[in-house]
């Protein structure tokens, strides 16, 4: 697939109703001044239709961001000093852009660095707005909406809360809940935090694996057996051990003595509290569950006993850890950066993003896109919901290596 994307428009959508002064500073919590400085994307792809153009969607989509940017306040503002965002009502930029190409290229060979052309600004880009869309007319009729959220002030949680929000309001849906935007009171800011490095330096290559049902059955089945117990791992948990052992085996020959090698599940925080939170809060509310390897040549079968960490370790992430985490214990690892060889696992699988409907039928696909973060894996449910796919982030060598391992080939979908 290769795209080529103009952009012909660009204008700025202010929110539909200005803010009460009162509401102008927005607090970030302390959980939003450690969160990378990024912004998260995702673009859905809709079909053509008959019914309405193209251009007609497009100002349906800005009347309905205007009234959604009410309710969701921060977003039309300005980030300043990672500790507070202005909400002084300057808006979010929009463009408009045409693509060259045709929805069928795209989902039969989609190609993440392509991908970033569907939206707004480059996803490392540190610049102070809080999120900006980008809306894409295919040569076939078709739509890509992007969107990106800053992680400053946003979670996945709470980006797909907005979005879902923005496409009940752009139906008429009168009966959507309210962000609740408490989480600096919750995690109250500090004055001096030092700022995440999220992107490395070295070339990153990121490429989607589609893992179907009947394999994830299959790896669930393996990695029943553990210690003696038949205890039946997740989709999630058994993926996660499965992709490790992988990239392990094809990449870490032999494992290195000076490294210390740790897999990093985030879990979401709300329903961790006592008693749990709504997921209408909007923030960061995530941190990884880390634990450390210790390292065996043979890595599948080592991996037998990683499924039972990883839930060890995400259980370990309670109402205890959360009032730690609230009363400033921060739970990190103090190891050194060279030392230390991380592999980031997060799930987006039963999130509600094949639901954001904007009047039109619900998107045909939902995409991620390539960005800098080494080590990475992102989790989500197929369109059909008959597997999932997993977007991984790897060092171009690593890539090769890995891509080539005939047993994670064995376990992949031949087709999206």
């Amino acid at each position: 697939m290769k795209v080529e994307v103009v952009v012909i428009s660009k204008e700025i959508i202010k929110p539909s109703s200005s803010t009460p002064d009162f509401l102008r500073k927005y607090k970030l919590s302390y959980l939003d001044q450690i969160s990378p400085t990024l912004f998260m994307p995702l673009v859905y792809f809709y079909p053509a239709d008959g019914k309405i153009s193209n251009w007609e969607r497009s100002n349906q989509l800005k009347k309905s961001l205007s009234e959604a940017l009410t309710r969701f306040y921060p977003l039309a503002g300005r980030v300043v000093d990672n500790l507070y965002v202005d909400c002084n009502d300057e808006g979010v930029e929009f463009f408009q852009a045409n693509a060259k190409v045709e929805m069928s290229e795209i989902l039969s060979n989609p190609i993440p660095g392509e991908l970033k052309q569907f939206l707004p600004y480059d996803l490392n880009d540190s610049r102070e707005y809080c999120m900006a869309v980008q809306v894409s007319f295919l040569n076939c009729g078709g739509m890509a909406v992007g969107l990106i959220i800053s992680h400053k002030i946003a979670d996945a949680m709470s980006l797909h809360m907005f979005a879902n929000s923005w496409a009940g309001i752009a139906c008429g849906d009168t009966d959507i809940p309210y962000p609740k935007f408490e989480a600096a009171t919750i995690f109250p800011p500090r004055d001096h935090v030092p700022v995440s490095k999220s992107v490395t330096k070295e070339e990153i290559v990121t490429k989607i694996f589609v893992f179907p049902t009947s394999k994830i059955d299959a790896l669930k089945d393996r990695y029943s057996n553990t210690n003696g117990e038949k205890r039946r791992p997740t989709r999630i948990e058994a993926l996660s051990t499965f992709i490790w052992s992988r990239f392990m085996s094809s990449t870490q020959v032999e494992a290195n003595t000076n490294k210390i090698y740790s897999i990093e599940p985030i879990v979401n925080l709300r329903p961790r509290f006592d008693p749990p939170l709504s997921n209408d809060y909007f923030g960061n509310f995530w941190r990884p569950a880390s634990l450390i390897i210790t390292m065996d040549k043979d890595y599948e079968k080592e991996s037998c006993g990683v499924v039972d960490k990883i839930r060890e370790a995400i259980s370990n992430v309670n109402g205890d850890y959360v009032a730690k985490l609230r009363q400033g214990y921060a739970a990190e690892m103090d190891i050194k950066d060279e030392k230390l060889v991380r592999f980031v696992f997060t799930s987006l699988c039963r999130f509600p993003i094949y639901e954001v409907d904007f009047g039109w039928g619900r998107p045909i696909w939902v995409a991620s896109a390539s960005h800098g973060m080494k080590n990475k894996v992102a989790f989500f449910d197929t369109q059909s919901g008959n597997g999932i796919e997993a977007w991984i982030n790897l060092k171009k060598e690593d890539m090769a290596k890995f891509e080539a391992d005939m047993e994670l080939c064995s376990f992949l979908s031949p087709t999206m």
